[in-house]
C-alpha cells in the first residue's frame, strides 16, 4: 500500500499546549494496515513518538523522528444482559464518545466528561476525574507490537492499572499502539456522587435524582470554571499528578496544615491535591515569562501566549522544586516531555 509520510511539519495544530515545533516526518494512521505497512518499512526501528489529541504532551525541541499520529474513527456496541460492550477506534476523541454512550444511557463514563484525549491514550494512563476512573469500565484493547508487527489484546488483568498509571507507561512504554479500546458499560447506571463538587453543584441546581446526563454536564460545568479551553489558552489540562504518599507522611503533614486536603487510598496511602500543594507555594496565577499557573487551578500549566516548550518546563521544575522544599513531596509530571 502507498505510505503518506509527510516532512518537516509543524506540530503546532497537533498540540494542546499550541507549541511551536517540527517534525521531520508525520504519518496520519486511519487503520491497522497503515500499521503493518509502517512496520515492512521498517520505521518502528527509528525514533517514533504516537500523538493522539496531543493533550498529554509538551514538545521541548524539534522532533528528530516520526510522529504516527492516530487518527482511526468508529464505534460499535454489543449488547448483553445489563451490560453493553462499546469498542471504539483510538482516533475517537474521548469527550464525543462519552456523550455518545451517554445519549445511548450507557453508564460508567459520564464523570470523565470533557477530559482531554483520545480514547486510545485512555488507557495509557488510566484517566480518571470526580471519584472515578478508567479501570472501572475497562473490558479490553487491541493493540499493534511495534517490535513483532503483530496485533495483541490486552485484557484488563494484562494491564497493570493503578492511579494514572499502566503497563503502557511502564514495561511496554512506547512498544504498543493502542488501536480500539472495548469499555464495558451499565445498562443500569449507578449514580457516583462521591466527588463533593458535585454534590454541592446538584444541591444548587436543586437535583435530587441525578441522571448520568446530569452528572456529565455538571462535571463538564466544573472543568470549564477549573480549566482554561485550549483553543484560546495553551495547556495540558492536569501537569502534574496527584500525589499518593504514605500514612506516617500524611500525618506529618497533618500535623502541620490541619486544612491539607487529602482522600483515603488502598494500602493505606493518601491522595493529596497537587494544585493546593502548588497554590500554598504562591504559584497560582503566577506569570513566568510567557509562560504561567492557570488562576483558577495551580494544576494546570499555560502557554501565556508565545512560550517555548522549554520555558514551560522549566516552570514545572521550579514548582517542583519549591514544592519539595515546603512539604518534602516531589510531584510528577503527568505529561509526556519530548
Amino acid at each position: 500500500m502507498e505510505l503518506n509520510i509527510q516532512s518537516n511539519i509543524s506540530l503546532k495544530p497537533f498540540n494542546t499546549f499550541g507549541i511551536e515545533e517540527k517534525t521531520n516526518f508525520l504519518i496520519e494512521v486511519n487503520d491497522n494496515e497503515t500499521l503493518t505497512e509502517i512496520f515492512k518499512r521498517g520505521i518502528f526501528s527509528k525514533n517514533f513518538f504516537v500523538l493522539g489529541a496531543g493533550s498529554n504532551v509538551l514538545f521541548t525541541k524539534p522532533f528528530d523522528g516520526y510522529i504516527i499520529r492516530m487518527a482511526s474513527k468508529g464505534i460499535q456496541s454489543k449488547i448483553e444482559s445489563d451490560h453493553v460492550y462499546v469498542t471504539a477506534k483510538a482516533g475517537e476523541i474521548w469527550n464525543d464518545f462519552v456523550w455518545h454512550c451517554i445519549r445511548k444511557n450507557y453508564a460508567g463514563i459520564e464523570n470523565m466528561a470533557l477530559i482531554p484525549g483520545t480514547v486510545g491514550a485512555s488507557p495509557v494512563q488510566n484517566i480518571g476525574a470526580y471519584g472515578t476512573e478508567l479501570m472501572y469500565v475497562f473490558h479490553s484493547c487491541e493493540a499493534f507490537d511495534t517490535r513483532l508487527g503483530t496485533f495483541k489484546t490486552f485484557k484488563k488483568e494484562d494491564c497493570n492499572f493503578s492511579y494514572r498509571d499502566s503497563i503502557f507507561k511502564t514495561e511496554h512504554k512506547g512498544r504498543f499502539i493502542i488501536t480500539e479500546v472495548t469499555y464495558k458499560l451499565s445498562l443500569t447506571p449507578k449514580i457516583n456522587t462521591s466527588y463533593g463538587a458535585i454534590e454541592a453543584e446538584l444541591v444548587k441546581e436543586n437535583i435530587t435524582q441525578p441522571s448520568i446526563t446530569d452528572i456529565a454536564t455538571i462535571v463538564s460545568k466544573i472543568r470549564v470554571e477549573k480549566l482554561p479551553d485550549p483553543s484560546t489558552v495553551g495547556n495540558a489540562g492536569s501537569f502534574f499528578k496527584n500525589p499518593v504518599i504514605s500514612a506516617d507522611n500524611f500525618e506529618r503533614l497533618l500535623t502541620l496544615y490541619p486544612a491539607i486536603p487529602h482522600y483515603p487510598m488502598p494500602d493505606q496511602q493518601t491522595k493529596l491535591a497537587a494544585g493546593w500543594l502548588i497554590e500554598q507555594c504562591g504559584w497560582k496565577g503566577k506569570q513566568y515569562g510567557q509562560a504561567g499557573v492557570w488562576k483558577n487551578q495551580a494544576l494546570v500549566l499555560i502557554n501565556r501566549q508565545n512560550a517555548s516548550g522549554q520555558e514551560i518546563y522549566n516552570l514545572s521544575v521550579q514548582i517542583i522544586r519549591d514544592v519539595q522544599d515546603k512539604f518534602g513531596i516531589t510531584l510528577e509530571r503527568e505529561v509526556n516531555l519530548l
